[in-house]
């Protein structure tokens, strides 16, 4: 893959022109769009993307306020929660069908399954609705409903053509102590992951039972991107939150060991694409070259 040819800049809220000035580098891959607020932000993310000649991928959903929580919950208890699910689905993809995504990302599992050994109140939620205890939803039942999603996002997918992209949100052991998502991942090819660093060292910093090199290892060979940025846990707080992976931050400080992820996600997934989900604004000019130039170098 030719240099910068697989990494792709997050636009979230809009099409941020200043920040594509200073983001974007020419061979970048695409750009990776959610929650725009308004028609005219998509046209002009379509109308660069025309000009030049870049691909678009979609965070569900791209466009905001079109429903009172962000994920669709397709894996709720509630068979009407998750009717409402699939419609706010099927509507978002025939809504963005017209941009030509190449994929489309959504949050899994959603709700959250949640460990009920573990504090999770450093975890963000935007609603109660999005997190459900271990204690009452049963393996067999998140089994069942992710191979529906499965078949669902396969069909959607080969018809829309794009490709269905799951983003691992908090993870408890029935993805991380069973098989049964690695065989539905090899059933239904089309579906591939998405593993985010930011989130994956919080998890590692809150769950004494969460082994992030270990998911990484076992999931990185269906990894079809990485959302990367960097987060400080340290003293019992969350600093820095999608912070820019800068080469200087030791994780012995807190900050998340990135190089060691992207090793193993590379080992497995040699073609995969990485996704800057980070603040630019927070860092320099140099700081942000830097932080290209050092992945870049990773993913030789």
């Amino acid at each position: 893959m030719r240099d910068g040819g697989r990494f792709l800049i997050g636009m979230y809220g809009g099409f941020d022109e200043s920040k594509f000035a200073r983001d974007w580098r020419g061979g970048f891959y695409g750009i990776e769009a959610c929650l725009f607020g308004s028609e005219d932000d998509v046209g002009r993310l379509a109308a660069a993307a025309r000009s030049g000649g870049f691909r678009i991928g979609v965070h569900f959903p791209l466009r905001a306020g079109r429903s009172k929580v962000r994920d669709a919950l397709f894996l709720a208890r509630d068979g009407a929660v998750r009717g409402e699910a699939y419609a706010y689905m099927r509507q978002e993809l025939e809504n963005i069908a017209s941009l030509g995504p190449e994929y489309v990302l959504f949050h899994y599992p959603k709700p959250v399954i949640m460990d009920d050994r573990v504090d999770w109140s450093l975890w963000r939620f935007a609603d109660p609705s999005e997190h459900v205890p271990e204690s009452g939803y049963p393996l067999e039942l998140l089994q069942e409903l992710t191979e529906e999603l499965f078949a669902w996002l396969s069909a959607k997918g080969e018809a829309h053509r794009f490709t269905p992209i799951l983003e691992f949100d908090a993870l408890n052991r029935y993805v991380y102590g069973h098989d049964f998502l690695e065989r539905l991942l090899q059933k239904y090819s089309r579906i591939r992951l998405c593993l985010d660093t930011g989130r994956l060292h919080l998890q590692q910093c809150l769950d004494p039972h969460f082994d992030a090199e270990r998911v990484l290892e076992t999931y990185g060979r269906f990894a079809d991107s990485v959302h990367l940025w960097n987060v400080q846990v340290q003293g019992g707080e969350v600093r820095m939150n999608h912070y820019p992976a800068l080469p200087r931050f030791d994780p012995a400080d807190g900050w998340a060991p990135v190089e060691r992820y992207l090793r193993i996600v590379k080992e497995r997934s040699p073609g995969v694409k990485i996704v800057f989900e980070h603040r630019s604004d927070l860092v320099t000019d140099e700081q942000l070259e830097s932080c290209y130039a050092w992945v870049r170098e990773l993913m030789k």
